[in-house]
């Protein structure tokens, strides 16, 4: 296998003229110079790898995808051919760990870790009918989320994380269903141009506390939206009055580079801060090792290596456990 195997021209290129012909030339510019820097300056040693477990998957013609129920499920016209069907497991366990889902290939079940689906459920009775919209998913993971946004009608899904294995994973998923308006970009939030004020609503679900200024990135989130636009924010919270939030000493959870967990009222203040307008709490869940596991798709640590085996309503470190709340915004 050579480099060349992945061809990020063959993928990207469709996205960076459509937004080169939306009068979004510079985003376009920008995309192509970071997308060299990412593929051809600096390429991950593992791309070689995961384009093999790709290119493993076994052509499906006729694929029909199911979009609204927990697990984004593929159907093929008939039922796979056991060559085929061992062919498919390979290819998807070459793309593990697993870790935003959860997916059914044909009939081959992929447990992840996080059960991604329970949280759409939190997430979804709240927001702005999505039929039509523009829409940003960052953090998107393996796309989970933007599958289920399409489900519920979206008009155009754009995906960013950084993760290359994220971004193979969502192919897995995509090269299947071919020509649909939904793509992920190998990107991280500041590599968007500033107020771009182009998304009819933005989700930040699972990101905020990674950044040491979430000031800055609820900035950066209102410069996405056009006036009018909705933000959906999800991220870790603690217990306490407004003012409060805690900062772990190092790590919170096991998880490195974590910054700051408001309680809701500072959040709220914080959103108002930064010039959003009718913000509010819509749901506060503590996750438990039912949402977030080890499962035969993610065979490393997860939620339970992270509680404090004598009192799980704690972490390791002993801070709170995660409590995680979703608030939704509107950009005046």
């Amino acid at each position: 296998m050579t480099m060349a195997d992945f061809d990020w021209k063959a993928r990207f290129g469709p996205i960076i003229n459509e937004l080169a012909q939306d009068g979004l030339e510079h985003w376009a510019n920008l995309l192509q110079q970071q997308l060299v820097h990412r593929f051809e300056d600096r390429p991950h040693g593992d791309l070689d790898r995961w384009q093999a477990a790709l290119n493993r998957l076994p052509n499906i013609e006729q694929v029909e995808a199911q979009l609204n129920r927990s697990a984004i499920t593929l159907n093929a016209p008939e039922p796979l051919p056991l060559a085929q069907q061992e062919q498919l497991e390979q290819g998807l366990r070459g793309l593990m760990p697993w870790r935003k889902g959860p997916f059914d290939f044909f009939g081959t079940y992929i447990d992840t870790e996080w059960r991604s689906d329970w949280k759409w459920d939190r997430v979804a009775p709240y927001l702005s009918d999505l039929s039509g919209r523009r829409i940003l998913d960052v953090g998107c993971g393996s796309g989970y989320h933007c599958w289920r946004m399409l489900g519920e009608g979206a008009g155009r899904v754009i995906g960013i994380d950084p993760g290359l294995l994220f971004m193979f994973q969502f192919f897995s998923v995509k090269d299947y269903l071919g020509d649909v308006p939904v793509d992920l970009l190998p990107i991280r939030m500041e590599d968007l141009p500033p107020d771009l004020g182009t998304f009819d609503t933005t989700f930040s679900m699972g990101v905020l506390y990674h950044r040491r200024s979430p000031l800055d990135h609820l900035l950066e989130l209102k410069g996405t939206l056009r006036r009018g636009g909705e933000l959906v924010l999800e991220t870790l919270v603690v217990e306490g009055p407004e003012g409060f939030s805690l900062m772990p000493e190092d790590r919170y959870g096991q998880m490195r580079n974590v910054w700051f967990l408001p309680s809701c009222d500072t959040l709220l203040r914080w959103l108002d801060r930064t010039g959003f307008r009718n913000a509010r709490v819509v749901d506060v869940t503590a996750t438990t090792t039912e949402e977030q596991r080890s499962t035969d798709w993610m065979r490393f640590n997860s939620l339970q290596d992270f509680l404090d085996p004598d009192d799980p309503s704690k972490t390791v470190e002993g801070y709170p456990g995660p409590l995680r709340a979703t608030v939704i915004a509107e950009k005046p």
